[in-house]
C-alpha cells in the first residue's frame, strides 16, 4: 500500500506554540514538520501529501481558512485541524462546515493535541488505503483495454503501471518511436489521484530553442521582444497534475539546469520575474535515446537523468512481442471501420502471415496506419506501404502466431485444456506440451 510514513504539518507563526506542538507530538513518536506561514505550508503539501495539517487560523498573509480552501482544492480527503483563539469559535464552526476535520481552542493541553492528531492520522491512513485500492482495481481493469496485448512484456508493463500510477514518483519512459510512450504517460495520470487535474504534454523536440524556455517556464509581459502579455508555462499549468515531456533528450542543457532546480525545489521563476512560484506536478519524461550514455558523454545532465529516472518503464518494440500483432491489428481495424463507416474486412491467412512476418520499424504507429489502409480496402500490405509476405523470420512469426492462437483458445475455454484442445483439433497432450513451451497461463 502506501509506504510513506504519515506525518503532521504544523502551521503556526508563534515560535513558542510551534515548538510546544512539535515537542508534544515527538514525545508520542509522531513525526512532524513545522512552518510559520500558509504560503510555506502550500510548498510542503502536494496532491498526495502523506499526512495531516494542523494550522492556526490567525496567520500572517494567507490565513488558516484560506489555507483550508487551497488544501481542499488539492486533496479533498486531507484532514485539516484548525487552532483558534477564544473569539474565533464561530469562525471555526463555519470552517468545520467547509470541510475542516476538527478545531482546538487556545490554550489546549498537549493531550488534546495528541488525541485529535491520532484520530486524524487514522482517518488519513484509511482513506489513502481505500483510495489506492480503488484506483489500482480500476486501473488494472481499464489498462487491458488501453494497453493491448497478452505478451509477457505487456502484462508486466500493465502491472508496473498499476502499482506506480498512484505514487508521486517521477517516471522515465524509454522506447522506440511509435511504441506508445504518450499513451503510457496518460495512463499513469488517469489512474492516479491527480486525474482530476491537468495532463500537460510538451514535445521538447518540436519547439525552437528560442521558445522552449518560455513554453516550459512561462514569462512576464515585456520579458523579451514580442512578449506582449504574461504567459503561464507548462509546468505551472500542470500544478496538481502531470507534466509529460516527450523527447526529453532534445532539451537544451541550460534548460535542463532550470528543470532540475524545479524538480528539487518545487518552485519556478517565470522569465522576467524574480518571484518564486510554488508548483506541485509529477514529471513523466520520455525518450528514444540512451540518456545514461548521453550523460556520460556530456550531452545530457546526469543529475537530471537520475532525478527523472526514479521509475523506468521500458516499452518493447512490436517485433519483440509478435503474439500481440494480430490482436492489435484487429483492434485498430475495428476502430478504423467505425470511423470510416465501412464494414471491417476479413483477415485471411495470407494477410495474417504477412502481418506476423513484418519487422515493424514504425512499431504500433505503423501497424495502426496499415490497419487504416486495410479498412479502406487499399493494398496496405504491398507496394512498400506495409509488410511483405516474403520477408524472413518465418519460424519466429509462426511461433508467435501459434502462441497467440493457443492463448486465445485457452481464454475462451477458461483454461480448460480438454475443451481448448477439442476446439483446436489437437490432442490434449500436444496442447499441454505447447502450453509448457510457451509459458502460457
Amino acid at each position: 500500500m502506501n509506504d510513506e510514513p504519515l506525518s503532521v504539518l504544523v502551521v503556526e507563526d508563534d515560535p513558542h506554540v510551534l515548538l510546544g506542538c512539535q515537542q508534544a507530538l515527538a514525545l508520542e513518536d509522531i513525526p512532524s514538520i513545522g512552518v510559520g506561514s500558509a504560503e510555506e505550508a502550500l510548498q510542503k503539501v502536494g496532491a498526495d501529501f502523506p499526512g495531516i495539517v494542523v494550522s492556526d487560523i490567525r496567520l500572517p498573509g494567507m490565513d488558516g481558512l484560506q489555507l483550508l480552501a487551497r488544501l481542499r482544492e488539492r486533496d479533498a480527503q486531507l484532514p485539516v485541524v484548525l487552532i483558534t483563539g477564544h473569539g474565533d469559535i464561530a469562525m471555526a464552526v463555519q470552517a468545520m462546515r467547509d470541510g475542516a476535520y476538527d478545531f482546538m481552542e487556545k490554550p489546549f493541553a498537549p493531550e488534546r493535541l495528541v488525541e485529535v492528531v491520532r484520530r486524524a492520522l487514522a482517518q488519513r491512513a484509511l482513506s489513502r488505503e481505500v483510495g489506492q485500492l480503488r484506483r489500482q482495481l480500476a486501473g488494472r481493469q481499464a489498462l487491458e483495454s488501453r494497453l493491448i496485448g497478452r505478451s509477457p512484456a505487456m502484462q508486466a508493463l500493465r502491472e508496473l503501471i498499476a502499482n506506480i500510477a498512484d505514487t508521486s514518483a517521477n517516471v522515465l519512459i524509454e522506447g522506440e518511436t511509435g511504441t506508445g510512450k504518450e499513451l503510457v504517460a496518460r495512463c499513469l495520470h488517469d489512474y492516479s489521484r491527480r486525474q482530476a487535474k491537468a495532463f500537460v504534454a510538451l514535445n521538447c523536440g518540436g519547439l525552437p530553442e528560442s521558445l522552449i524556455d518560455s513554453e516550459i517556464f512561462g514569462h512576464e509581459a515585456h520579458a523579451f521582444t514580442g512578449a506582449g502579455k504574461r504567459r503561464i508555462g507548462k509546468i505551472e499549468h500542470a500544478d496538481g497534475g502531470s507534466l509529460f515531456l516527450d523527447e526529453i533528450e532534445s532539451m537544451p542543457l541550460n534548460l535542463q539546469i532550470k528543470l532540475l532546480r524545479v524538480l528539487q525545489e518545487h518552485q519556478l521563476e517565470r522569465l522576467g520575474s524574480n518571484q518564486l512560484i510554488s508548483v506541485d506536478c509529477r514529471v513523466i519524461a520520455a525518450t528514444k535515446s540512451d540518456l545514461a550514455a548521453m550523460g556520460r558523454d556530456g550531452s545530457f545532465r546526469s543529475d537530471l537523468y537520475y532525478r527523472l529516472n526514479v521509475v523506468s518503464l521500458q516499452l518493447p518494440p512490436l517485433r519483440e512481442r509478435r503474439e500481440d500483432i494480430l490482436m492489435l491489428f484487429e483492434h485498430f481495424l475495428q476502430q478504423s471501420s467505425l470511423r470510416f463507416d465501412r464494414p471491417a474486412p476479413a483477415i485471411d491467412n495470407a494477410t495474417a502471415a504477412s502481418l506476423m512476418a513484418h519487422d515493424w520499424p514504425g512499431n504500433v504507429r505503423e501497424l495502426r496506419n496499415v490497419a487504416e489502409r486495410f479498412a479502406l480496402g487499399l493494398s496496405a500490405l504491398s507496394g512498400g506501404q506495409g509488410p511483405d509476405a516474403s520477408e524472413p523470420r518465418f519460424a519466429e512469426a509462426v511461433e508467435a502466431f501459434e502462441r497467440s492462437l493457443l492463448q486465445s483458445a485457452l481464454e475462451r475455454h477458461a483454461g480448460n485444456l480438454s475443451q481448448a484442445a477439442g476446439a483446436l483439433g489437437m490432442a490434449k497432450t500436444t496442447l499441454f506440451d505447447k502450453v509448457k513451451k510457451y509459458g502460457l497461463a
